[in-house]
């Protein structure tokens, strides 16, 4: 077998899933999971111009690593990978990407929202929106997931709420 990429999870540059091990690599899966977050022109109803994502670099490469080992094990996945990009993005730039290869779809599904999930709310990466008004603000209000560790969807998360936001700031949901 050919050597895997060296794929870096943070990135300054524009993302692609070219950056990602080919399906080749993994001859028992016939199963592909693969979400792109992209930056949406709206946010709890102001009119957003675009994105800055900062990260401290080296504890959120390391955490995603460590993220994406937990996931591959969890969901018995032979592979998952996330990258986030940083810096300015503008309406419609890829935010993340996340990818998983599993012998069956549904273990590709899963192991794919459950990268995404725990990456958003985990990972020190931090957005601020920049909005048409010229006003901006850093997102608030992540809270750790109350679910970790079990196989719920992100549909059935409980609300979240102000109480929150005190503990914890992280990037916010990515839109589609």
């Amino acid at each position: 077998m050919d050597e895997l990429k060296s794929l870096t999870r943070i990135s300054e540059t524009r993302l692609s899933l070219d950056r990602f091990d080919a399906i080749q690599h993994f001859p028992e899966c016939g199963g592909i999971g693969v979400f792109i977050g992209t930056v949406r022109n709206h946010h709890e109803g102001k009119a957003v111009k675009a994105l800055k994502y900062t990260a401290y670099t080296p504890v959120a490469e390391k955490m995603i690593r460590q993220i994406e080992q937990d996931i591959q094990q969890q969901y018995g996945v032979s592979y998952v990978r996330v990258m986030h990009r940083i810096g300015t993005l503008q309406i419609g730039e890829e935010a993340i990407i996340a990818v998983a290869y599993s012998a069956h779809r549904r273990e590709a599904f899963a192991a794919c929202e459950a990268v995404v999930e725990r990456v958003k709310h985990e990972v020190p990466v931090w957005k601020e929106e920049f909005y048409l008004d010229g006003s901006s603000q850093y997102v608030e209000g992540c809270c750790i997931r109350q679910d970790h560790g079990n196989a719920r969807h992100v549909a059935d998360l409980p609300p979240k709420t102000s109480q929150h936001a005190e503990h914890l700031h992280c990037h916010h949901s990515h839109s589609v």
